[in-house]
């Protein structure tokens, strides 16, 4: 036996089997591999996609014809730090209904691919980081406003609001929301109405997205125990109440017109046109008990949103004079 306690396999002719070590170190690739991915897979990349529509337009209106590159790029990272770690303490609550419900049941800590200890400290050094690259990078404001975004969305949402009421998503949302006053705050270092204004257009978005999202999985949310919108009432009431927080997410958008040219003008009324009569059929089919896709509405609302915020951007680095400067 070697000194490090095995002997390298040997062929019939007494040389070391190189088939054997191969198959060992792939082996091992695999599972770094694996591992790696259950990591990536605790931040949920595809949610963070929120994090780059809401950021980058509000910074770029913050300062209306200058474009940040360098901070933009380090509050992205901040954010998406942020949110990562949100998402992966999130992860570490929701394990047990995570296993219950079909659509999460592959998750890391669903399928026991990370240990809760291990993705609890993976979550707070995210945090950590986050809170350093913003401070260090943008400004303490942006720093200490994702650390509340953290804060809301484990201790609020995910272990108050989830399990206890339909509202859940509601005033949870809120958490969403947050990056429209990193963005603003990195490059002011102060607030203002205008991100609060687009606070709200997603803090209203917010609901009607996760419901017809919800509507689609609602048995999954009633295995679990969590009492979502579509899981305690009916189709009608749901899709009712997605055309009411649509109509106030549309308003809201309206409310950032002055701040803005013709070019953010005509995207708001026309996307918001649009996304208003795709909700309407949608409640309109319910009420005449027609066959309803809302699993398409989940997406038109992303599609909605990021219309909206890109033609934000483009109004903003364009700078063409403000509607209220005609005034």
């Amino acid at each position: 036996m070697s000194g490090h306690g095995f002997a390298p396999t040997r062929s019939s002719s007494g040389e070391p089997d190189q088939s054997s070590e191969a198959t060992e170190h792939s082996g091992v690739l695999r599972r770094v591999r694996s591992t790696f991915a259950a990591y990536v897979a605790l931040t949920k990349p595809r949610v963070i996609e929120l994090l780059l529509v809401a950021t980058i337009p509000v910074m770029l209106l913050a300062d209306r014809g200058v474009i940040h590159l360098g901070l933009i790029v380090v509050t992205l990272i901040g954010g998406w730090l942020g949110a990562a770690s949100a998402n992966s303490l999130n992860m570490v609550v929701d394990a047990d209904i995570d296993q219950k419900m079909k659509r999460t049941e592959r998750r890391p800590l669903a399928r026991d691919a990370v240990s809760r200890r291990n993705a609890l400290i993976f979550g707070l050094v995210l945090a950590v980081v986050s809170f350093l690259v913003l401070w260090l990078g943008a400004n303490l404001l942006s720093a200490i406003l994702v650390m509340i975004t953290i804060a809301f969305y484990v201790g609020v949402y995910t272990m108050i609001l989830k399990r206890r009421t339909w509202q859940n998503v509601v005033w949870g949302g809120a958490a969403g929301c947050m990056p429209t006053l990193v963005g603003w705050a990195a490059v002011r270092g102060s607030l203002s109405w205008e991100p609060i204004v687009l606070f709200l257009v997603i803090f209203f978005w917010t609901p009607p997205h996760t419901w017809a999202l919800a509507m689609r999985y609602k048995e999954d949310y009633r295995a679990a125990g969590v009492p979502m919108l579509p899981v305690i009432a009916s189709e009608a009431r749901v899709t009712r109440l997605i055309m009411i927080y649509t109509w106030l997410t549309v308003l809201c958008t309206f409310a950032l017109i002055p701040a803005a040219s013709w070019i953010y003008l005509a995207v708001a009324v026309v996307a918001g046109a649009w996304f208003l009569v795709v909700v309407h059929k949608l409640y309109r089919d319910t009420l005449r008990g027609a066959p309803v896709t809302p699993l398409k509405i989940f997406l038109k609302s992303n599609e909605y949103l990021a219309i909206v915020f890109c033609g934000l951007a483009v109004d903003s680095v364009v700078n063409l004079p403000t509607i209220l400067s005609y005034f």
